[in-house]
């Protein structure tokens, strides 16, 4: 019978491919047509049974064609005020929308309803398992990690208790395996009889609960073939120990809950985030998350982890990710979860391991001995940081048998605070601080009574931001709660790890404080400031370090630098605009970047950016290209930065970037090189746009015959998202949109140099008979004929409004090799479409003045104005001939505000009494011009 077994299980390891596909790590995917949104909590009041009585909110889900709208959670437990960290889970609904509807367009869209504290897609995170090393040390029956661990001498002191349950929220399990049958615990207050007797909204969830197909067996038994990998974690956290049969798993007496959380039907979804709530409401004081993808936080997501944590008061452990790089993963990265990162043998990071400084601790994750499943007495090796966790997990929940009167942040802290240091290893030297405080010690976790942690709970930042600019200078108040034994001399210094970061104010001293006592240095907070030279997108490190009597440690944060983008503020019409083409966000999907907002209207702009083309098979952009997905053609020279002293503008933007040019590989795109450059003004009359700017340089051999260029613009007004028109001014070149149903605000695009004007008005909500069918993306034929179509497409949404989209751009006709050509627009915004018009007037008076180059003459080279910029007077020097001409000053709209005669080739003008900002002075004789831009600063 040994042999047999020996036989069959090399037989099933042998043939375990798929257990290499196991779904790995990906970024998450979000599953089509599902939203969660969460009231503000002043709206609590009106957070009805099965629906929230909002109007405005109600308006839009009917604008979105929204269904199926009710609480996500309606048993969940109300916050404890008491509790610091709680969250109200009945504020949460969940939304079906049509599946190709763009989820971005309607997260945004329900934002600017005011109500929602968030609006986010639902998300499918992965498994994380992956093929193993050889299965030999593991046939010969040698189950190393739970030497490793120190799981034999923890055992010792406690064999844990039936009472301590962990919730495995995977694939399911099998039931009767003979060494998993006896472990499950059971729900005997509602017994398999077609009852719910326990009235907790699920019939006969006796043996746990399938919560992605919505019924009471979570047998393992998905579509995919990841069907074992609830089974294999199971048996890690829980398999019956001391029974004579297979494996010991480290929780010894603890039971578990199975909580299936992937489909078995294609009706069914991922429910991973729903199985951690199922867990923390039936008494789960553990639980294990071996599933988990890169980026992608999700508040929603954060919300039900502090549920769990918080409200529920459960350890939550997860799987800290298998690829080979520093990477956030999530749920792991989240705060109140313990991440495991995965150990070899010998106590090093494995080669696939994932590490950061988000990471709690590590355990083994190499020749994991476990259950298989596929039969009812089989087992196998696997390996990966999915079977690391359920060690972590099952040692939670001895220290719970242990010390009963600790909470579960204390529980997280003492398996902190107890694990071996491996970082003395040499081949872990590289990952200092990336793999948690080290190996868990499941023996000292149960049996060291004398431990200390100084935990960060928050950090708010002054001004509050998602990412930080280049020169950005801010404030951070910390507050910290002592998780174990009582500290004095307690000081806590903030470090920077990065050089584009410097710490100005960091220390804090807060001498004494007492187990689970919170305290801020709101009196005296950090002071930081980023470096003006950062680099995009630079990923900056913050350490915190505590020092007290006999104690210290360290905790990370890290912030985003410079992040591509920079925002045009100085007027009323705000925009963001970015390294690579983009406007409002960088790509779709993308929350980088602050959109255009006009005054207080909220965001305005779902997507944007440029587009250029040559042929229907020829284009390059940033735009989207499926509903979820956009194209990646422009990548960045030169980094869009503000100018440090704008000469033509209050604020003026520079940057370059290109598409690839056509090679065989690359046979779609342009051949561009494109400097962009953007200006916005303070000034009164102009404060309602922003000027973009780009000149392209044919970089091929070829001429481009024709060429066309355009902003792509997917407008969303607030409240009336699918209630927008599009319309064209053919005599300003302005594309336009706005709601035939609530006229308070305009937003549009003047073409103000370049080739030829075009527009292309699009219905979002067209049907697949369309010649731009939206539903299913942009086609690179479909962007073209935006831009090629000329004026022929002036209007979309007309009466009634509908979902618009509107492509604003110059046709030119020629560009031969090396040749520049510049097209300009003016992004606008206005309260009336006469007041829109007169912007767009102002705004092409104004490019006109101040930022077009102005040829001069040969016979010049004597005409002077300074000092410029100045603050007062200025010199106008003249050549002779134009001695007994007239000076003019033009101000930004290009109107003559002073004349005065030029009386000798000297004139001093006095500019002190004009308000700051751009000015032209001409001087004209019959048969020339002179013309200079002086700056008036402050």
């Amino acid at each position: 019978m040994k042999e047999f077994l020996r036989t069959l299980l090399l037989v099933l390891f042998l043939s375990t491919d798929t257990i290499s596909s196991l779904c790995a790590q990906s970024t998450p995917v979000a599953q089509p047509g599902k939203l969660v949104l969460k009231l503000k909590s002043e709206f609590r009041s009106q957070a009805g049974a099965t629906q929230p009585n909002v109007p405005v909110l109600t308006s839009v889900l009917e604008q979105l064609g929204a269904t199926n709208l009710r609480l996500k959670f309606p048993h969940s437990l109300l916050p404890d005020p008491d509790r610091h960290g709680a969250v109200n889970l009945q504020l949460v609904y969940q939304v079906d929308l049509a599946p190709d509807f763009s989820l971005e367009k309607a997260c945004r869209a329900l934002m600017q309803t005011g109500a929602l504290e968030y609006a986010e897609p639902l998300y499918r995170r992965p498994l994380l398992s992956q093929p193993n090393d050889p299965l030999a040390d593991s046939v010969a029956g040698q189950q190393y990690y739970l030497k490793n661990i120190k799981a034999y001498r923890a055992w010792d002191v406690t064999k844990g208790d039936t009472s301590i349950v962990i919730g495995i929220v995977d694939t399911g399990t099998r039931l009767l395996h003979e060494d998993l049958k006896e472990q499950i615990k059971h729900n005997y207050a509602d017994p398999i009889d077609g009852i719910d007797n326990d009235h907790d909204g699920y019939v006969d969830n006796f043996n746990g609960w399938d919560l992605a197909d919505h019924d009471n067996d979570p047998t393992s038994d998905p579509l995919t073939n990841e069907k074992v990998h609830g089974i294999l974690v199971t048996g890690v956290a829980a398999a019956r120990a001391d029974n004579g049969l297979g494996v010991a798993g480290v929780g010894f007496r603890c039971k578990y809950l199975p909580i299936k959380a992937y489909p078995s039907t294609y009706a069914g979804d991922f429910a991973g985030f729903e199985g951690v709530v199922y867990a923390a409401d039936h008494g789960c004081q553990i639980i294990n998350l071996s599933w988990g993808g890169e980026g992608g936080r999700s508040q929603f997501e954060q919300d039900v982890i502090n549920y769990a944590a918080v409200n529920r008061d459960a350890v939550v452990v997860a799987a800290a990710g298998n690829t080979n790089a520093e990477l956030d993963f999530y749920p792991a990265s989240y705060d109140h979860v313990i991440s495991v990162a995965s150990l070899t043998t010998r106590d090093v990071k494995g080669g696939a391991a994932t590490y950061s400084y988000k990471v709690s601790v590590s355990a083994p994750g190499q020749n994991i001995w476990t259950t298989f499943g596929d039969y009812l007495n089989d087992y196998i090796g696997v390996g990966g940081s999915s079977f690391a966790a359920p060690q972590v997990a099952a040692v939670a929940a001895l220290v719970r048998t242990r010390f009963p009167q600790y909470t579960a942040d204390q529980v997280a802290a003492q398996l902190r605070q107890t694990a071996d240091n491996i970082y003395g290893l040499a081949d872990n030297s590289a990952y200092v601080g990336k793999l948690g405080t080290g190996r868990i010690n499941a023996y000292r976790a149960v049996t060291q009574t004398d431990r200390r942690e100084i935990r960060v709970i928050s950090s708010k930042f002054t001004p509050s931001r998602e990412v930080f600019l280049a020169g950005d200078a801010m404030s951070i108040i910390t507050e910290v709660q002592n998780m174990l034994l009582p500290v004095d001399q307690l000081k806590i210094t903030l470090t920077s790890l990065s050089p584009y970061v410097t710490v100005r104010q960091n220390t804090c001293v807060v001498g004494s404080l007492a187990t689970l006592e919170h305290v801020t240095n709101e009196d005296a907070p950090f002071q930081v400031s980023v470096d003006a030279a950062v680099p995009v997108n630079t990923k900056a490190i913050l350490k915190y370090h505590f020092a007290a009597h006999g104690y210290e440690s360290d905790q990370f944060i890290t912030l985003l630098l410079n992040p591509g983008y920079v925002l045009l503020d100085a007027g009323d019409l705000r925009l963001t605009l970015t390294s690579r083409g983009n406007i409002g966000y960088d790509g779709l999907g993308s929350y980088l970047g602050e959109s255009i907002t006009y005054k207080n209207s909220g965001l305005l702009l779902a997507e944007g950016g440029l587009m250029v083309a040559t042929s229907p098979t020829r284009t390059s952009d940033r735009v989207r290209e499926t509903p979820y997905n956009s194209r990646t053609d422009f990548s960045s020279l030169n980094q869009l930065a503000m100018n440090a002293v704008p000469l033509r503008a209050t604020q003026e933007a520079s940057g370059t970037f290109r598409d690839a040019a056509p090679s065989a590989q690359q046979k779609n795109s342009v051949g561009l090189r494109i400097n962009q450059h953007a200006y916005a003004w303070s000034n009164a009359g102009q404060r309602n746009y922003v000027v973009v700017e780009y000149t392209m340089t044919n970089v091929t051999a070829d001429t481009l015959r024709p060429l066309y260029a355009g902003l792509f613009m997917d407008w969303d007004l607030p409240l009336t998202v699918t209630r927008n028109a599009a319309d064209w001014d053919a005599s300003r070149s302005l594309g336009y949109v706005y709601s035939p149903v609530a006229t308070s605000i305009y937003t549009g695009v003047k073409v103000l140099r370049g080739g030829t004007p075009t527009v292309y008005s699009i219905d979002n909500n067209g049907s697949a008979a369309s010649p731009i069918y939206m539903r299913d993306g942009l086609s690179r034929a479909e962007k073209f004929l935006s831009l090629s179509s000329g004026t022929s497409k002036p209007t979309a949404g007309l009466p009634n409004g509908t979902d618009v989209s509107q492509v604003v751009g110059a046709a030119i006709k020629t560009l031969a090799p090396g040749d520049s050509v510049t097209v300009a627009f003016a992004v606008l915004g206005a309260a009336s479409l006469a007041e829109l018009q007169t912007a767009a007037t102002s705004a092409q008076l104004n490019y006109n003045a101040t930022v077009l180059p102005t040829r001069q003459a040969t016979a010049t080279t004597e005409w002077q104005v300074y000092p410029n910029p100045t603050a007062g007077k200025v010199r106008v020097e003249v050549p002779q001939a134009f001695v007994g001409q007239q000076l003019r000053l033009l101000n930004s709209l290009g109107q003559c505000i002073h004349q005065q005669p030029v009386r000798s080739t000297a004139t001093d003008l006095d500019l002190g009494s004009y308000t700051a900002g751009m000015y032209v002075i001409q001087v004209q004789s019959p048969t020339n011009t002179l013309t200079r831009r002086v700056l008036v600063q402050p």
